[in-house]
């Protein structure tokens, strides 16, 4: 939902990102039984029924005719824990603990080494005609070829980006927004994914 400021109880300032997190609902139980692995889906988001098409009505109908926007999947220990059409807000974390935050990155385009690579660029004197510019990389006689992997202008963004052991500053329940410490990756009404850290298991 955006960035914002934080006071922590020692008076520091520190910058936090506001989620809003759910309510989401159990949409599949996954067991080893009968997938091979211990999972289930949580939908997220409302959108229209009449913009869910039929196979995803069909899907959707033994949890209670939920129409959601996003569908996830998420590993689970016990799945037996869980039912469906249930409930998932919030309350599920604590202040203090540390989550890890998947999402896509901002998509910036096309862009130069600069923006993409953080190049330095060459001088603003005058008569430079190179400041933004990658400059020579050639390879000379041998190997005559631009080798693979050469730092170029090119497509920027949109890359999946995991920040991980970020601290959860504060839980609203009422609007179900959680606080995270720093930033996370996307833009403002990005979905993002927030998981435990792999140390932990639940």
């Amino acid at each position: 939902m955006g960035m914002t400021g934080y006071f922590l109880s020692d008076g520091r300032y520190v910058p936090a990102t506001i989620l809003q997190v759910g309510p989401c609902f159990v949409t599949q139980i996954k067991t080893k039984a009968t997938d091979g692995y211990d999972a289930i889906q949580i939908g997220f988001g409302r959108k229209k029924i009449s913009r869910v098409n039929k196979p995803i009505k069909g899907h959707l109908k033994k949890c209670g005719d939920l129409a959601c926007a996003y569908l996830r999947e998420f590993e689970v220990d016990n799945p037996e824990n869980y039912s469906l059409g249930q409930k998932i807000t919030v309350d599920m974390f604590d202040v203090g603990s540390m989550v890890d935050i998947a999402g896509h990155s901002k998509g910036r385009g096309f862009a130069g080494v600069v923006k993409r690579h953080g190049f330095a660029g060459g001088k603003d004197t005058h008569g430079c005609r190179s400041h933004r510019v990658p400059g020579s990389i050639g390879c000379s006689a041998w190997p005559s070829r631009v080798m693979k992997g050469k730092k170029l202008p090119g497509h920027y963004g949109t890359d999946r980006k995991t920040i991980k052991n970020l601290e959860i500053l504060d839980i609203r329940p009422d609007h179900n927004i959680l606080l995270i410490k720093g930033a996370v990756p996307g833009s403002i009404s990005g979905l993002v994914e927030i998981k435990k850290p792999k140390n932990l298991k639940g």
